[in-house]
């Protein structure tokens, strides 16, 4: 019997453990809403995942936690410092876990652990240069390399959001200006959308922007195209840096489907002219919510 690896996928939403076998299957999974009263709050909530995971475990052996978290993330510290969990800045999350398991921790970005999940069990097997991203509330990314995860010098490597597109676009929550998440994910597409005339209730979100668009709302499509437009210029740019094969796409606006990838498809050959970037390929990743935590335990198998 194979030993297990203890996976901690940790957002701003939600909090998800799993036991995860040599396999990349999902024998334990549980999950928690993400406090945020205090640092203490959000740690009980881990607390409480890992005890439950370890007593799941039972008599197996588990080899070590790999845990994927939201960032800015320093591996070289083991801190967090996710900006979606504000309570949580340089939390130092490697040692903690380290005193309440007694086992070895790996330490990596949220979006890094789904490009690896997808790599592994999902959209990207089989691709040796893969960009995987999130497209929803933010944008984030994680870059495999050469089959393994590339965290770069802090962890950080592979943060696609924040590529400029636009630079007299609108300020970014990074404090920079013209973002790719300022401009394409959620929350500003449905805001882009609002101020151009989408007949819809202020807080209509971008899931009911997808819905307008494939019933044909034409302020809801141009939306998205522009949104695609911005993702398009993102995807090129980290290509032709990186060399990549394959891009891989999650989250809650990539589940609006072909009114973004199609989009987005059309758009991408205009950026991407190089020769070497003229079979990148874009597709929509499979596993997820469960995408974080096969790639939290995938960072064992490196």
């Amino acid at each position: 019997m194979s030993d297990l690896i203890l996976a901690l996928d940790i957002g701003g939403t939600k909090i998800a453990a799993a036991l995860v076998d040599s396999g990349g299957v999902l024998v334990h999974r549980e999950q928690l809403p993400t406090p945020h009263a205090d640092s203490e709050h959000v740690w009980a909530t881990v607390d409480k995942l890992l005890a439950n995971a370890v007593a799941a475990a039972a008599r197996r052996p588990v080899r070590g936690v790999g845990v994927g978290c939201a960032g800015p993330i320093d591996v070289v510290a083991g801190t967090v410092s996710p900006l979606n969990i504000v309570v949580w800045r340089e939390f130092p999350l490697v040692r903690r876990l380290v005193e309440r398991t007694g086992l070895p921790v790996r330490l990596a970005g949220d979006v890094v652990c789904l490009a690896l999940g997808e790599h592994w069990r999902g959209a990207g097997q089989g691709a040796q240069f893969l960009l995987g991203m999130v497209v929803s509330t933010g944008i984030g990314g994680g870059l495999v390399q050469g089959g393994a995860p590339y965290l770069g010098r802090t962890g950080n490597a592979g943060h696609i959001g924040h590529v400029v597109v636009d630079p007299d676009g609108p300020r970014c929550v990074c404090g920079a200006q013209g973002c790719v998440e300022a401009v394409a994910s959620g929350p500003h597409l449905a805001r882009w959308a609002h101020e151009h005339g989408w007949d819809a209730p202020a807080d209509a979100d971008a899931k009911l922007l997808a819905e307008a668009a494939r019933s044909g709302n034409p302020v809801a499509v141009q939306a998205f195209s522009r949104g695609a437009e911005a993702l398009a210029v993102a995807i090129a740019s980290a290509a032709a840096v990186c060399d990549l094969d394959l891009v891989v796409v999650g989250g809650g606006v990539a589940n609006a489907g072909e009114v973004l990838f199609g989009p987005l498809r059309a758009a991408l050959p205009r950026y991407a002219g190089l020769s070497f970037l003229r079979g990148l390929r874009v597709v929509p990743a499979e596993l997820g919510g469960d995408a974080g935590l096969v790639g939290a335990a995938a960072l064992w198998r490196t």
